[in-house]
């Protein structure tokens, strides 16, 4: 994770608009966040993985999209500045295909001051599109974490753009392995990565054990559609809990944040 000089400036340069309960909100996850992170750096100097942060917004009833392939914005103002300070304070940040597919995001940092982290996009059937945003803001060009049986035409394609392809192995169901694809970017200079979604995404690096801190935002609605956790039953049974449990409110949304509970 980046330092604290970093985390701190996008907090009081950019929450001018802000309450003061929301400032002090975003400012108390950002240094927990900063704080986890170089307590994990320091538990685990050989560990082969970078910090892990999973950071997603639901509605009251643990919805994340009104249905599945459909956009739905759930985080309020406030609560988006949250994430971009968070997304400042990171190596990387990690989404799935879906996630391009449905929303071709950004993923940089526009709301607070502070640098943009390097998008990583899991995509094994390589769908990622040749006019994504990702190709075309002139920012980081993404890397992409693929199979090895992924179109080489369309590979070929996608690096001319500046991407860059990560070929890794996958499990049964045809997935990135996530253990294999957290040590490659380490490897990379990756120290710490925010994991955005979508459900498959989530789930995944929950079942792989792979998650250190969870901030979640919760939005004041109900929303019939999409749970976060779209997997939930194959790891329900050794399901991980969160210690150092804190809610902060930000504008009108509740913000959890907490470390995963080791064993």
């Amino acid at each position: 994770m980046r330092n604290s000089k970093t985390i701190k400036a996008a907090t009081y340069d950019s929450a001018g608009g802000q309450s003061d309960e929301s400032s002090s909100a975003i400012q108390a996850i950002l240094e927990k966040s900063r704080n986890a992170a170089l307590e994990f750096s320091t538990r685990a100097r050989r560990m082969e993985r970078p910090f892990v942060t999973l950071s997603f917004a639901q509605s009251l009833n643990g919805s994340i999209a009104a249905r599945p392939g459909e956009q739905l914005i759930l985080s309020g103002a406030d609560s988006m500045i949250m994430t971009h300070g968070l997304r400042a304070a990171h190596d990387a940040i990690l989404v799935g295909i879906g996630t391009i597919l449905i929303d071709n995001p950004q993923l940089t940092v526009r709301l607070v001051e502070g640098h943009s982290p390097q998008p990583i996009v899991i995509d094994s059937r390589l769908r990622f599109p040749l006019n994504a945003k990702l190709l075309m803001n002139g920012n980081k060009p993404p890397w992409i974490a693929t199979s090895g049986t992924a179109h080489k035409t369309k590979a070929e394609s996608l690096r001319r753009r500046g991407a860059r392809l990560i070929t890794l192995p996958t499990g049964v169901n045809g997935r990135i392995k996530i253990g294999p694809l957290l040590k490659r970017i380490r490897r990379l200079g990756v120290r710490s990565v925010m994991v955005e979604g979508g459900a498959r995404i989530i789930s995944s690096f929950l079942e792989a054990g792979m998650v250190d801190q969870m901030v979640i935002t919760i939005a004041p609605v109900f929303v019939d559609g999409l749970n976060a956790f779209e997997t939930y039953e194959n790891f329900k049974p050794s399901a991980p809990r969160l210690n150092n449990i804190e809610y902060h409110k930000a504008g009108a949304d509740l913000i959890l944040r907490g470390d995963i509970e080791r064993p």
